[in-house]
């Protein structure tokens, strides 16, 4: 149905070339003058043979999968049905007016004959990366960590319970390391190698839809099965590294990995900037004897309401012991393994101090407190905290990795996946901040062609 006053143009023969219908500041122009997608051959060579039917040019098959993620639509499947009637992420791909797109599945089919098992989308990821810093645009002296959720593709309500053994930590050997030379300082026998070796487990809900992913409860309204996806940025919000784990993995265990492939892939940073779920000793030793600078924020104490608080009980490190606020010294008595010295007060001087109701609900009368062997790296970083710069760089987080994760959830797709299985999420997080790189990259290297 036609308006009243409008001649019916829709068989009107016009004589133009796709070139024409672009235009000239779409983002698909910016992209493909961004960088050169002939990077791509090289990277897949091996994996396509030279025998039987010509297969689908590569370089198309990836820059479909940037148009799924670059413009946040919702599966492949979708894309093309986007790229039969738009003229822009035609001309993005090469194709003409007639040119047959490919059909959904073909990605699918390539991903699973192809490249499940390589490390493409991480070439892809850093080929990207290096582009942005070969143009001078990385600032990789400040780097910003956090992890967010993306919600599985699977019912919350489907799943079994399971033991599983608990995953070691990457600091692991090296706290087990440190501790016994603890101990033996002590005067204490170091723990056997079978002490540690003794396989610690937990019980979990595995989805029976997607088994990979995690069981993660926020609150009370937020419980689901979901991914985290752990990343790190520059000060200019480039995506530097990133790593995906089940939604159940907590966040400081995949700092050090992280740092190592930012470390690995781009270089050292100055200054590590977290938010308080990151604050533990292991982070704190981990960063400062790799000489960069934690910037993390104050962390409430976890005392119970009316009980005096930690630092009330002062610890004198020359003489290895705990005053408490009544003066009484509490002496230090073993090492655990899980690398907490423990100090203890004398019950029978507890038994008439007049304040014991705020110090300790121990049947025995006993006070116990417990100091990391790291507790000074996190000291330091407590002291580094109040530092004027520090501060300031802190405060950029929410410009930052927090922006990084809004853009990426509210316009391109992040918020939850159709894919299942790490290593399709792993694909997902590749493309998704390769995609972020690429676009803020054109943006800021375009240059508007002259007016005609």
């Amino acid at each position: 149905m036609m308006t009243k006053n409008q001649i019916n143009e829709r068989e009107q023969l016009e004589l133009l070339t796709i070139e024409q219908l672009v235009p000239q500041d779409h983002l698909v122009r910016k992209l493909d003058a961004a960088i050169d997608f002939s990077f791509i051959y090289p990277l897949v060579e091996n994996l396509y043979s030279t025998i039987g039917r010509p297969s689908i040019d590569p370089v198309v098959l990836i820059k479909m999968t940037f148009i799924q993620y670059t413009f946040g639509i919702r599966s492949m499947r979708q894309t093309i049905k986007e790229i039969e009637t738009n003229m822009a992420y035609r001309w993005f791909l090469g194709f003409g007016f007639h040119t047959e797109v490919p059909h959904f599945s073909t990605f699918g089919k390539n991903y699973v004959r192809r490249f499940a098992d390589t490390d493409l989308f991480e070439q892809i990821f850093y080929r990207v990366l290096k582009e942005v810093a070969d143009r001078g645009l990385l600032s990789p002296d400040h780097v910003f960590i956090d992890s967010t959720h993306v919600k599985a593709s699977a019912n919350k309500r489907k799943f079994e319970k399971k033991v599983v053994r608990k995953e070691t930590r990457a600091y692991e050997k090296r706290l087990q390391e440190e501790l016994n030379l603890d101990r033996e300082k002590h005067g204490k026998k170091p723990f056997p190698p079978e002490k540690f070796e003794k396989e610690e487990y937990k019980e979990i809900k595995e989805s029976t839809t997607d088994p990979e992913s995690g069981y993660y409860v926020k609150d009370e309204r937020t419980k689901q099965f979901a991914y985290s996806f752990h990343a790190a940025t520059d000060e200019k919000g480039f995506v530097l590294a990133n790593i995906v784990t089940p939604g159940n993995v907590h966040d400081s265990h995949m700092l050090e990995p992280l740092v190592q492939k930012v470390i690995d892939q781009v270089g050292r940073p100055v200054i590590v900037v977290a938010d308080a779920a990151y604050k533990t000793p292991a982070i704190a030793n981990f960063l400062l004897e790799n000489h960069v600078l934690p910037a993390l924020p104050y962390k409430r104490p976890m005392t119970k309401e009316g009980f005096f608080k930690k630092h009330e009980y002062v610890y004198d490190e020359h003489y290895d012991c705990y005053l408490c606020p009544e003066g009484q010294v509490l002496t230090y008595r073993t090492t655990t393994k899980e690398g907490y010295r423990q100090y203890a007060s004398t019950p029978s001087i507890c038994a008439t101090c007049p304040v014991i109701d705020q110090c300790t609900q121990s049947k025995n009368q006993q006070k116990m407190i417990q100091r990391h062997i790291w507790q000074d790296y996190l000291d330091v970083a407590e002291d580094l905290r109040h530092n004027y710069e520090i501060k300031e760089i802190y405060g950029k987080r929410k410009e930052t990795i927090e922006r990084v994760f809004a853009d990426a959830k509210e316009k391109h797709g992040m918020r939850w996946t159709t894919l299942k299985g790490l290593k399709k999420l792993s694909m997902q997080a590749m493309l998704t901040f390769a995609a972020l790189n690429l676009k803020k990259l054109a943006t800021w290297t375009w240059k508007r062609p002259a007016m005609a």
